[in-house]
């Protein structure tokens, strides 16, 4: 097996499809899970070595759950061109691995990756191909896009390290591109995320741009020199931006942002420079990345007055946390709690998932040891619920020792374990997945 930290160990690609049905279940599935979890993430070929972690063939492991059976797992790639090896290269918005995210919008699953288009799969991830919203979309598209509770729609964005280096989209609840705007005077940063509120976006432009010099299989590196921003925009009318300066970081990832009193509130994992140059190294497979990567990733908050031109930010906690989570019916609106993936040591074991209380300050931590490894906790509201964490928590946790992985129902409210799913394999650890309830397919 190779050295490469990304595609070793918990990272180790499995080499083939499967399915299984009717899965053994410990525990009893809550009754109103009904649809599937989706999950994405990088999984390269046999005998296909990618120069980098996020260039690896993406593969979608899914659930298929009903009346509270797990009916079936499969796993799939995603069949890009760039997958099949006829992509043409360079600027072919179609040479994707399609390996960052998957989404429901409109009744279509979209697999994600921010450098291209999305690509469509049908409700037994089989890859139907490309989607460009009828012709509509003719640029690369977030991994992360964000869609309004209240109105359904669709707000997505994409960067580019050249002019224009960003272009705003909505789409309607029928999946139609409905505005399609440049943002101006933004820069050639690395656009991972953002943010929108009730009446605003918010663009995260910070420390790592664009540097064509760069060697580490992305050609993006942390600059000092570079002026950190995170800008406001009204969600109505011209796409005029206010830049509020902030300390130089990096945020990959919201949790959430919302309105309080004229003011914007952002949160999330904050990359300080060793945290983002240590993870490169991860993702790049360079000599000696560290067995703890991640010992700058913190959760943040930022404060985003309209009457000053530098935000407030302070640090909400110290635990090592990414990947959060909120629950959607309360996105771009006040959370009361927020989830993520943490790190109590900092490295690439014992991972646990964080439950935080952002009006008692508290916090709350899964129980596990150093093999023990979940991925993105999804949010799923219980049925008939009316506390913000009446749910679940829907996760893959891999035994690095057993070379095992299962799928687990965590209660939102308890973090207590509701029901596990035993998987026929070991499934990577991935990205970013969702839950699709059948109502929405």
């Amino acid at each position: 097996m190779t050295s490469l930290p990304y595609i070793s160990d918990h990272y180790a690609p499995v080499a083939e499809e499967r399915t299984a049905r009717e899965l053994r279940v410990r525990g009893t599935l809550p009754k109103e899970l009904e649809g599937r979890y989706l999950r994405n993430g990088h999984n390269p070929k046999p005998g296909v070595t990618p120069t980098h972690w996020f260039k690896g063939s993406g593969m979608i492991h899914g659930l298929r759950l009903r009346e509270g059976r797990a009916e079936w797992y499969r796993n799939r790639w995603v069949r890009t061109p760039l997958l099949e090896g006829v992509a043409e290269g360079h600027g072919d918005l179609t040479a994707s691995v399609a390996g960052t995210h998957v989404i429901e919008h409109a009744g279509r699953l979209l697999a994600l990756q921010e450098a291209n288009l999305p690509f469509e799969i049908d409700a037994e991830l089989n890859t139907v191909g490309a989607y460009d919203f009828g012709g509509r979309l003719k640029t690369n598209m977030t991994a992360h896009p964000k869609e309004d509770p209240v109105t359904g729609e669709l707000h997505f964005f994409a960067y580019s390290p050249f002019p224009p280096h960003l272009i705003y989209y909505v789409a309607s609840p029928r999946g139609e591109i409905t505005r399609q705007e440049v943002v101006e005077d933004a820069g050639p940063s690395l656009m991972h995320d953002f943010a929108i509120t009730e009446n605003f976006v918010v663009w995260i432009d910070m420390s790592v741009i664009f540097d064509a010099a760069e060697t580490g299989g992305l050609p993006y590196r942390w600059h000092d020199d570079y002026a950190p921003r995170i800008g406001v925009m009204p969600r109505m009318g011209p796409a005029e931006v206010t830049w509020h300066a902030v300390e130089p970081g990096v945020l990959l990832h919201v949790t959430n942002a919302y309105e309080d009193n004229g003011r914007i509130v952002l949160d999330g994992p904050r990359f300080d420079r060793g945290a983002w140059e240590t993870s490169s190294k991860f993702w790049a497979g360079r000599p000696a990345h560290p067995e703890t990567p991640a010992v700058g990733i913190r959760q943040h908050r930022w404060i985003l007055d309209p009457a000053a031109t530098i935000a407030k930010e302070e640090a909400v906690d110290d635990l090592v946390v990414d990947f959060p989570a909120i629950n959607n019916q309360v996105l771009g609106r006040p959370n009361r709690y927020g989830y993520a993936v943490a790190f109590p040591g900092g490295g690439l074991h014992r991972h646990g998932i964080v439950k935080y209380d952002n009006h008692s300050g508290a916090r709350s931590l899964t129980s596990g040891d150093e093999h023990h490894i979940p991925g993105e906790a999804v949010f799923v509201p219980a049925e008939n619920g009316t506390a913000e964490d009446d749910g679940y928590l829907l996760t893959i946790v891999s035994d690095t020792r057993r070379h095992a992985s299962e799928f687990i129902v965590y209660d939102a409210s308890t973090l207590d374990t509701v029901a596990t799913v035993e998987l026929p394999h070991r499934v990577p650890g991935g990205i970013h997945g969702s839950w699709i309830p059948d109502a929405d397919l």
